[in-house]
């Protein structure tokens, strides 16, 4: 595949528009964003607020810190340094900057200031309204679909133009033409210079989380953990440092890290455990960069049936991703990769989400040793077969079980998860 090849920008722009980075987990930054925004719109002091949520984002918010609130969690921690910090121009950094004297507004604005949240009654499983008035005035904006896209703006009750942002007006990259046989065409053959600086920045944010979670004392500590059981074995350090950065990550830490397919999880768990393999094996930046690719693209394909949400673990897909790549790294060619990946989904398919929260770092090694369990398999001469579960002949016909399995088959799972976990 070549620049000529019209595949070839499409996956470039694939990889622009989902490794992006965010600080701090997504669903609760996407509602402060939503808040900076609406506040932005009202031009004046907020006096009354509401928030409308889908219950999956009611879901992800419930248990997680949300950065730079001093250890705060929930939709209305999240909706008010949003209005009282947030810069709505960073889209998913939106808090990235909040000093003092914002820190002491915000435990004000909790106090005093009326917070309405409702679940939102809506089709669509990622869904944001958040109201903010002024004495009679009011400002409304909704983001659907994606963590940082913004559908509708409403002002005093009138509509308003939604300004589109320099992502969204340009193309979108197409992410029908994604197979595992032209992803793996692709990291063949792409100039890195054209996707260098995308693969460059995970490697840095994603491992300077990962290396956080790893000396300080976050969640649950699943990455320590692991360490002090085996830490020669890479095994396990693939699994303890990419568990380490979500041990960080949910705790509230403010490093920012580069998200696949909308969350933070899933980046580190597609990348972390491929630049610690690398730095095993001496693997050179461009092998290292190039199995990053598959390890992204792989992960964003695997997740495109199955939604940005779902009672279905985006993780499950990421360490498939992630065991991919490395089987790329190791000079595994399309046969070696299709094996490693069914052999993974077979594996931990059955992984559901029941929210963020500190439980996540544990999910993500079991994503990855299930990823690595898979690509042992194969190198063993072993395989999951045709008709045997999910498994059917052909990877591409797989992946489509997965996507049928999570979006439509788990939609009752999800629902009473998120009703077992809104009536706690």
């Amino acid at each position: 595949m070549n620049r000529e090849d019209p595949r070839y920008q499409q996956f470039v722009q694939i990889l622009k528009e989902e490794l992006v980075p965010a600080m701090g987990c997504t669903e609760p930054i996407a509602i402060a964003y939503c808040a900076a925004a609406a506040r932005s719109i009202l031009g004046a002091e907020v006096d009354q607020v509401e928030v409308y949520a889908s219950g999956n984002i009611i879901k992800n918010v419930k248990s997680v810190i949300v950065p730079n609130t001093n250890g705060r969690k929930g939709i209305a921690a999240a909706a008010a340094i949003g209005i009282i910090a947030g810069e709505p121009s960073r889209s998913l950094q939106v808090i990235a900057e909040v000093d003092v004297k914002q820190l002491e507004k915000l435990a004000f604005f909790l106090e005093e200031v009326p917070i309405q949240v409702q679940r939102l009654d809506s089709q669509e499983v990622l869904d944001i309204i958040v109201c903010v008035h002024h004495q009679e005035h009011s400002a409304s904006v909704r983001i659907t679909n994606a963590h940082d896209h913004i559908t509708a703006i409403e002002k005093d009750g009138v509509p308003q133009e939604v300004q589109v942002t320099s992502a969204e007006e340009s193309f979108k990259g197409d992410h029908s033409l994604l197979t595992v046989e032209s992803i793996l065409d692709f990291a063949d053959s792409v100039l890195l210079e054209d996707v260098e600086d995308i693969i460059c920045r995970q490697v840095s944010y994603n491992m300077a989380i990962a290396n956080e979670g790893i000396k300080n004392d976050h969640g649950a500590n699943i990455g320590s953990v692991l360490l002090a059981m085996d830490q020669h074995n890479i095994f396990t350090r693939c699994k303890a440092y990419a568990a380490a950065g979500s041990d960080a990550r949910m705790s509230g830490c403010e490093l920012p890290v580069v998200i696949n397919s909308g969350s933070g999880n899933q980046g580190m768990t597609a990348s972390i455990p491929l630049v610690v393999w690398g730095r095993e094996h001496q693997a050179s930046k461009d092998k290292l960069y190039r199995s990053l690719i598959v390890s992204n693209l792989i992960t964003i394909h695997l997740k495109d049936g199955i939604g940005k949400l779902s009672a279905y673990c985006g993780v499950v897909s990421a360490g498939c991703g992630a065991a991919c790549g490395i089987c790329y790294q190791d000079g595994g060619d399309l046969y070696a990769v299709s094996h490693t990946l069914v052999n993974a989904i077979a594996m931990i398919s059955g992984t559901v989400c029941d929210g963020a929260k500190p439980s996540c770092a544990a999910k993500i090694a079991n994503a990855i040793e299930a990823g690595l369990l898979g690509y042992e398999m194969f190198r063993n001469g072993q395989q999951f077969k045709d008709g045997e579960g999910i498994v059917v002949k052909g990877v591409e016909n797989t992946i489509r079980n997965i996507g049928l399995l999570a979006k439509k088959g788990m939609q009752e799972t999800d629902r009473e998860i998120i009703e077992i976990m809104t009536s706690c």
